[in-house]
């Protein structure tokens, strides 16, 4: 983890502007969130203001510990506390049936609200300093590519926010699994670097291979975030190639990636943004593995190579780019 801090009159000056219902860029282990108080429903109207976030997309809720996680629950599972013990502090959301407390904002309107407890050691201070669970999505514009540095938070959402923590990059890269504890058996909602066999592995139970990942309507609540078909995406075409398949037609640039996969995933979307801002005609990646480690990167590829109304074959190929959703 990095050693990049930001000083103690930063952290407490971002811990009033939580308490006093403002927004807060932090850095989590995962990518940079953008916080508010999560027991403030006028704070968190905040953040998708500032995001242009569609309301039927539910937050995630930071907090510091299991007891925490206990205050903003309804109930608290026996395989809560063991995943728990397991992957906490870290990137592993579950999604409970939420306490009175949490205001309908911040789980659209369902009666589940997802909860963990980031490994970054700026985020778990300030949500100490603060006294509450933080309520945060990735501090980007919706949709966008998200952000693993301070300055793709300020490059993305400008002055929308006024405090950013600089805790330095990302160390994981995508955003955390979600896993839902209410389906018996329980199920990945949104895959990321835990797997379904580490969650298996550490819970000694059987979880749900067959169900597919939730297709969402855009206008109704979603069961988890990060389900948009077009999400995590740059504003230049991009694209998925499978082996052999010829290169888009144009001026692009195809990324050259780590075979480690969480090196692969660390340096994601820093790529992404490098890529995005340097005025190719499109971008592209080689299809990862299809390996079990692999799918919460192969699921961000999938939803940022979707290109609505641009469904284009690689140039002479005949084949439609891996990921193309449309």
């Amino acid at each position: 983890m990095t050693n990049q801090r930001p000083s103690d009159e930063e952290l407490e000056r971002a811990a009033q502007a939580i308490r006093s219902g403002e927004l807060v860029a932090f850095p989590t282990e995962t990518v940079y969130g953008l916080g508010a108080n999560a027991l403030d429903a006028s704070a968190v109207e905040k953040i998708y203001v500032a995001k242009n976030r569609p309301y039927a997309s539910p937050l995630i809720v930071h907090v510091s510990d299991e007891w925490m996680a206990r205050s903003v629950t309804a109930e608290w599972p026996e395989l809560a506390h063991r995943l728990a013990e397991q992957f906490w502090p870290g990137p592993l959301t579950m999604v409970i049936r939420k306490a009175a407390a949490i205001p309908e904002i911040v789980t659209a309107g369902l009666e589940s609200v997802g909860v963990r407890v980031p490994s970054h050691p700026v985020s778990l201070d300030l949500i100490r300093r603060s006294g509450v669970p933080i309520a945060a999505p990735s501090a980007n514009r919706f949709g966008e590519i998200s952000p693993t540095r301070a300055e793709h938070v300020r490059a993305g959402l400008g002055e929308r926010v006024a405090i950013v923590l600089d805790g330095g990059p990302s160390q994981v890269g995508i955003e955390s699994t979600v896993v839902s504890l209410s389906r018996n058996p329980p199920a990945v909602l949104r895959p990321g670097m835990i797997s379904t066999e580490d969650l298996e592995a550490a819970s000694g139970v059987r979880w749900d291979r067959e169900m597919n990942l939730p297709r969402v309507v855009e206008q109704e609540p979603h069961e988890s975030p990060g389900l948009n078909l077009r999400h995590y995406a740059p504003r230049t075409p991009f694209y998925v190639l499978e082996r052999g398949a010829t290169e888009p037609a144009g001026r692009g640039r195809v990324l050259q990636m780590p075979d480690c996969v969480e090196q692969y995933a660390g340096r994601l979307y820093d790529e992404l943004h490098r890529a995005d801002a340097e005025a190719w005609d499109w971008i592209a990646v080689p299809d990862p593995p299809e390996l079990p480690q692999w799918e919460g990167i192969r699921d961000r590829l999938r939803r940022a190579s979707t290109q609505t109304g641009f469904a284009k074959t690689a140039s002479g190929s005949g084949r439609k780019p891996r990921g193309d959703l449309s």
